[in-house]
């Protein structure tokens, strides 16, 4: 996708040092980092420059390949990969990518670890391309379908981040969207600003700009109203981790869309690459939930009136506060799953009929 004309993705590998876009610097600052050892890998994914469950995995990937770069030892690697799995708790792209990493790698000799290491991270990186763009085709078919009964724009509602800048390439929730851009159809896009490190005001609306797609940023709590004026066709979110069950665990508030959604009789869609789906909890209360620091909740990042980028407090010093990453979203409320695969209902029968 783009950034100021020039095409980008999320992450590479040159010289071997893995390259990724800052996303906590943007969108005020464009700044390509350099992760050079394992610890850099953990950190950018504790810290979220990057983030985004798809990314989150190939980062992960190529944490792997420092780890073995920086020092090629079985219990090194075992302790990379266990610290790697512990960064972040909710998104299972995580661990899937590591331990996927891991048992390619099993019986490599150490000559050839390094080369196999780096052909699985890429591999890892390209099927995540191939898979969101596979998405974003079969999600074009929904918003062809709205548009071919109505005269005007689209009107499509997200939340969080589930744009290119989470994922490698083209974005989940947002592939079909870019896919309908290039088609022609007139979409608009609802950003919800996604408090507390306003993901949606930060990153999709600045992606979307930068693809020429008309948006708007809203307060979180916006969209039932617009929901119940009509001004809302379709919602789509990205997610985190899916059961087979078809409850999906996102980005806090993601719950409250699909139920104004539910009561408003709007679409409320969920775009995932397989690698999200979590196959073995079948209980979504026992999902970790990942609880972050309070400051996120109590202190704002902007631009002054200089230009510097500053930081301030917004709440009562001796306030409190309690910062979830994530809430559930009962497959009940979701009308479909966009999958690589193909569009599903939201439950186990529907998942395993298109992943066999």
């Amino acid at each position: 996708m783009q950034i100021n004309g020039k095409a980008y993705r999320t992450i590479w590998f040159e010289n071997n040092t893995v390259k990724i876009i800052d996303q906590t610097k943007l969108p005020h600052q464009f700044i390509i980092k350099d992760l050079k050892t394992v610890k850099d890998s953990i950190n950018a994914i504790k810290t979220m420059e990057v983030r985004g469950a798809p990314l989150i995995g190939a980062t992960a990937a190529y944490g792997i390949v420092l780890s073995i770069i920086e020092k090629n030892d079985q219990s090194f690697l075992k302790k990379s990969s266990e610290d790697l799995i512990s960064s972040r708790p909710t998104a299972i792209n995580l661990k899937w990518a590591v331990d996927r990493m891991i048992k390619k790698l099993s019986g490599i000799n150490s000559d050839e670890i390094l080369k196999v290491a780096l052909e699985e991270a890429k591999a890892i990186v390209e099927e995540d391309v191939a898979f969101c763009k596979s998405i974003g085709e079969n999600g074009l078919k929904i918003i062809q379908e709205i548009a071919s009964k109505k005269k005007d724009t689209v009107n499509i509602l997200t939340h969080c981040n589930a744009g290119w800048l989470a994922t490698i390439d083209w974005g989940t929730a947002t592939s079909p969207i870019y896919h309908a851009h290039q088609k022609g159809i007139k979409v608009h896009v609802w950003v919800d600003e996604t408090r507390p490190r306003n993901q949606g005001a930060n990153l999709t609306s600045y992606e979307l700009n930068e693809e020429g797609i008309p948006n708007t940023i809203i307060t979180d709590n916006a969209g039932g109203i617009l929901m119940q004026r009509g001004e809302v066709d379709l919602c789509i979110v990205g997610t985190d981790r899916t059961l087979s069950t078809g409850d999906v665990a996102n980005k806090i508030g993601t719950y409250l869309k699909a139920l104004a959604a539910k009561d408003n009789n709007v679409p409320f869609y969920v775009a995932l690459p397989s690698s999200t789906i979590d196959w073995s909890i079948k209980d979504f209360k026992k999902i970790p939930i990942e609880e972050r620091n309070s400051e996120e909740l109590s202190h704002v990042e902007g631009v002054d009136e200089n230009n510097n980028v500053a930081t301030v407090r917004i709440y009562p010093e001796k306030s409190k506060a309690l910062n979830l990453a994530f809430d559930i979203t009962p497959a009940k409320y979701v009308t479909g799953l966009i999958t690589e695969k193909g569009i599903c209902e939201a439950s186990e029968k529907g998942l395993r009929k298109i992943f066999k």
